[in-house]
């Protein structure tokens, strides 16, 4: 069991949370997504040996983002996509957060305002870097979400990997300096004027629900108070990481990309009343065992669960979906090279799994033949919803 424990908890303690309390119809969908991931209640193929007749059973995942067992295949078709889009030159890793005031706000207006963090760093990004005080300009952004801190606490921010060399109006391409182009608290001021600024014209357009903690900002008065003492904070995003050399940014990325609130690695113990899970404590740098009841435990989870369609990576600058394949040609052609193409693209599924994870899914482990094929497909039951 032990790269199932977040499922045994939601299979033994999710229905009865369920009926003490209050949850979405998305947190719904990946806790029973996780319940039925890999049990058979999703379906399963059955594998039957040509040489030998061995019958082997390979019970369906679930597929849910959410999902702790669903996400290495994903993030490894993701990293190769994205080697194929790096440009030479240095690459840096910007976090972007807010104050622990707004997060009843955020959590409130989940899609709103999580699309309103990924708007202000992105502009933030493109505004300075275009400035020719900095890089002059434009370059290569991947923003993802995170909502977790390390003890599953509701902690929204965006991680950003950004390039030092972009194209310039004239199409030509300017590198940037080894150390990060835009001073942090340059960053920090105006990443909090855009921020603010679309979240007080939010509140004017009647478009903020307000959580009953925060009833009170309903009132013009008070919401401008609440408004001015954030604008009096110092909003103070940081340079996680400085990358040189080709592929670095992006194997990194990997690790932020597919990942969920907390991995099964993490888990400790789960007993008959508590879940024990490893966190970092960042203030001193050792890690910490944090125990909490499987009630507390899974209310800490659903609270990552992201909105129906919410698209948690994004891409700016010479990524942008609309002009990557013209500008990145741009790129490469003045660069006289591109230095990876994708390795999976066309690939069928075994070959893909053989590649990624040296598995051979026709490989019969009882006589070593290469005869075992899918003989048969069979459901239980509708799949779950992908969430």
């Amino acid at each position: 069991m032990a790269n199932l424990k977040i499922q045994q908890v939601f299979q033994d303690f999710w229905y009865i949370y369920r009926n003490k309390h209050y949850v979405t119809e998305e947190q719904s969908k990946a806790a029973v997504s996780i319940i039925s991931c890999k049990t058979g209640a999703l379906g399963c193929n059955v594998s039957v040996c040509e040489e030998c007749g061995y019958e082997e059973i390979r019970n369906n995942s679930c597929r849910n983002r959410h999902c702790p067992n669903c996400q290495a295949v994903l993030k490894e078709l993701w990293m190769d996509a994205r080697r194929s889009e790096v440009i030479d030159g240095a690459y840096f890793h910007v976090v972007f957060t807010v104050p622990s005031e707004l997060n009843p706000l955020i959590y409130s207006n989940q899609k709103l305002l999580y699309t309103l963090l990924h708007d202000a760093s992105s502009k933030t990004l493109l505004e300075l870097s275009s400035d020719s005080k900095y890089l002059g300009a434009v370059p290569a952004i991947i923003q993802v979400l995170h909502t977790w801190g390390q003890t599953l606490n509701y902690h929204p921010h965006i991680h950003c990997i950004v390039s030092g060399a972009g194209l310039n109006s004239q199409m030509k391409l300017v590198g940037g300096k080894e150390d990060f182009l835009i001073p942090v608290k340059v960053l920090g001021s105006k990443f909090k004027g855009k921020f603010l600024d679309s979240l007080d014209r939010l509140y004017k357009d009647g478009f903020l629900v307000f959580p009953k903690n925060c009833t009170s900002l309903e009132i013009p008065r008070e919401w401008n108070a609440f408004r001015d003492s954030l604008y009096r904070k110092d909003w103070c995003p940081y340079i996680k990481e400085t990358f040189n050399g080709f592929g670095n940014a992006i194997d990194y990325l990997g690790r932020y990309t597919h990942r969920i609130a907390i991995s099964n690695s993490r888990i400790v113990e789960v007993s008959d009343t508590q879940v024990t899970f490893n966190a970092r404590d960042y203030r001193t740098g050792k890690t910490i065992h944090v125990t909490v009841t499987h009630e507390e435990f899974i209310r800490r989870f659903l609270q990552h669960v992201l909105p129906k369609g919410f698209q948690k990576i994004r891409y700016y600058g010479l990524l942008t979906n609309s002009r990557k394949k013209k500008l990145l040609a741009i790129v490469f052609n003045i660069q006289k090279h591109r230095r990876y193409e994708p390795e999976y693209e066309g690939m069928d599924t075994e070959t893909k799994l053989f590649k990624m994870f040296h598995i051979d899914i026709h490989l019969c482990p009882c006589c070593g033949s290469r005869s075992l094929f899918s003989r048969y497909r069979t459901f239980v039951g509708a799949p779950a919803a992908t969430g």
